[in-house]
């Protein structure tokens, strides 16, 4: 069901049953006062009647009841609702005003009393003298007074009644105009393809659909930024496989026609070269794109589990280990002293071993052959260096960007493992800096914690 006919359902419902206790209401209310009115007319025409009760000439002089019957005068029906006795002492009927409806006496009666004569509801005021000798009762049947309730209210829910047909069509053209923003919003969408993530404008929206509009350009964003990463992978791998690829197919083709022997086995070896690279650099891209796809709308992964730092590092070490012992690196890693806890960090142990794998590989592959590669765990960073030659300013700045890699390198590479670096640095709230030792000698690249990361893992 629409949220249009859900609104008029409603409203078809609600505002009948209110019209009803609203009538209700106002019938009690024209009750209460209407009864009020009679009851005050009963005690003024009893104390007017007791008032007379003077001596037995005025008794005598009083006239006979009138008869209603055959009477086309108007207001017969009030002198047949209305009744009037007097009793004196010794209980002896003196005056009987009435139509065939004769008021019982109660001796000790004060006040109203409601009764039923000739099986008819009757309301009847008793007035006793201040001597005693007379007792006077002056009654009104019920039925006048709902016809004056019902005459009244029904003068009052007459137009009501008559206006209501066009008082809920009027509701139902308030309801469509209120829900048009929904119906542009919703044409709107319709009209869009697959490709069109553009903001929807929100400045004449109203304020109850605002949430949703935030909630789908924040959906739009994400899915934009999603693609964008997709885009970017694919253009890059893309342009990234052409050259491998290539490589590749010439490498084989001399393969082939090589003659053997050491002809052969050298270009084996080239093929195999290249095979590595293509291997790890689809790897590493593979690893980029799920590291992008992971994080939170936010930026930033959900990392709540301290990181036990001994296990992740013992697993970077040992990946390393090959290509070290090809090149004749020597691996050490050092850890704070006794008692003294390392670098507390909440995170992702598999996304910090990549990124310590990947800084100890890129310092065994570049370091001198036969020197030393350093990992330091210490209480407030992590320090990775070699004692290759200093790296210059600018080769410095461009570091972290996609598929660059410096000219003359011998290593096989795809340019993306400092990208990977610094991308989960960021996420685990760490900064990267890139530079010499202390003392102005090799390369070595530090990992701090930012304030909001270190007062989080506090």
């Amino acid at each position: 069901m629409s949220l249009q006919r859900r609104l008029l359902l409603y409203l078809l419902i609600c505002a009948p049953l209110v019209w009803g206790v609203a009538l209700y209401q106002s019938i009690k209310q024209a009750r209460y006062e209407v009864n009020e009115m009679y009851d005050v007319e009963l005690i003024r025409l009893a104390r007017q009647v007791q008032a007379t009760m003077r001596s037995d000439a005025y008794l005598s002089s009083l006239p006979q009841p009138l008869s209603a019957e055959g009477s086309a005068e108007p207001g017969t029906a009030d002198v047949r609702d209305l009744a009037l006795a007097v009793w004196d002492s010794t209980g002896s009927l003196v005056l009987s005003d009435s139509e065939g409806v004769q008021l019982k006496r109660y001796p000790d009666a004060v006040g109203f009393r409601n009764e039923d004569l000739q099986g008819k509801p009757w309301r009847i005021y008793y007035l006793q003298s201040a001597t005693g000798a007379w007792l006077v009762a002056a009654g009104q049947r019920v039925k006048e007074r709902d016809e004056l309730v019902y005459s009244v209210t029904a003068s009052q829910i007459t137009p009501w009644i008559l206006v209501l047909p066009a008082l809920l069509i009027a509701m139902a053209l308030a309801v469509r105009r209120a829900l048009a923003p929904v119906r542009d919003l919703t044409a709107e969408l319709k009209a869009r393809d697959a490709t069109d993530l553009r903001h929807i404008p929100n400045t004449t929206t109203p304020a109850e659909l605002k949430p949703l509009v935030v909630a789908m350009n924040g959906l739009f964003q994400r899915i934009e930024e999603t693609l964008g990463r997709e885009r970017r992978f694919t253009a890059d791998a893309a342009h990234e496989l052409r050259t491998p690829l290539a490589v590749l197919r010439a490498q084989w083709d001399v393969v082939r026609r090589s003659a053997g022997g050491v002809e052969r086995e050298q270009a084996e070896a080239k093929l195999s070269q290249g095979m590595d690279r293509l291997d790890r650099l689809v790897t590493q891209m593979l690893a980029l794109s799920h590291l992008e796809s992971a994080v939170e709308p936010s930026g930033q992964l959900a990392m709540t589990t301290p990181v036990q730092w001994p296990p992740v590092v013992e697993q970077a070490i040992s990946d390393c280990l090959p290509v070290a012992e090809r090149r004749h690196i020597e691996l050490a890693c050092e850890w704070p002293p006794e008692g003294v806890q390392p670098m507390p960090l909440n995170g992702d142990a598999n996304l910090l071993n990549v990124l310590l794998r990947n800084l100890v590989d890129n310092a065994v592959r570049y370091a001198p052959a036969g020197s030393l590669v350093t990992l330091r765990v210490l209480p407030d960073r992590l320090e990775v260096d070699n004692d290759g030659e200093p790296l210059p300013a600018a080769q410095i700045a461009r570091m972290g960007e996609r598929f660059h890699r410096p000219e003359g390198q011998q290593e096989s590479g795809s340019g993306l493992g400092v990208s990977i670096v610094q991308r989960i640095a960021a996420l685990h709230g760490l900064a990267v800096v890139i530079g010499a030792r202390a003392d102005g000698t090799g390369v070595q690249v530090t990992l701090r914690p930012t304030k909001q990361a270190a007062v989080s893992a506090a």
